[in-house]
């Protein structure tokens, strides 16, 4: 995702794994490299301190989103097994586990 900064004048870019890691440039095809730069850099620390990076969007933009009514103890559960398999988020462990069962 890229955007126009008005107050600085240039664009801000982020990808939809990495939105906390951004890029920015003069104009939108140097804002791209740089975004691609920052979320290559995050990924490669990730990496490096021993996480799993996100998921890939590789079928679109996560647009959609389902809810689910769980437990304090399920929650407690799920929490603790997406840190011990290495993922960020619960909805990423819950996710591939999901998708990787279907």
């Amino acid at each position: 995702m890229i955007e126009h900064d008005a107050e600085s004048k240039c664009y801000i870019g982020c990808t939809v794994e990495m939105p906390s890691s951004f890029g920015e440039g003069a104009t939108i095809e140097a804002c791209a490299k740089d975004t691609l730069k920052a979320a290559i850099a995050g990924i490669c620390t990730l990496l490096e301190i021993g996480e799993r990076p996100p998921s890939p969007a590789r079928a679109g933009l996560r647009d959609k989103q389902l809810n689910i009514r769980i437990s304090g103890n399920e929650k407690l559960a799920l929490e603790a097994a997406a840190e011990r398999e290495g993922f960020r988020s619960v909805a990423d462990f819950v996710r591939a586990v999901a998708l990787k069962a279907s």
